[in-house]
């Protein structure tokens, strides 16, 4: 994703990037949600490097708001 508004702001797993997506939602925030792994599956070749990790991209505009999301998600997963 080069030349555009969108900047990657986390990579992990499915269930993590899902409750991410959803914290983003209630604010009005759409990421993006790429899996490298999934989308080579679909295509017809091998998978990615790490199966079962997404990418989440939102706009430049967005990014301070995702980053609090993400380091609220992060405190209360290492509680």
């Amino acid at each position: 994703m080069t030349n555009s508004n969108f900047i990657k702001i986390y990579t992990g797993n499915f269930i993590i990037v899902q409750r991410i997506i959803n914290e983003l939602k209630k604010i009005n925030i759409n990421a993006i949600v790429k899996d490298q792994t999934e989308s080579a599956r679909l295509a017809g070749f091998g998978g990615g490097i790490i199966p079962g990790f997404q990418e989440i991209f939102v706009n430049n505009d967005e990014l301070d708001e995702a980053v609090e999301i993400i380091e609220r998600i992060n405190v209360d997963l290492k509680a």
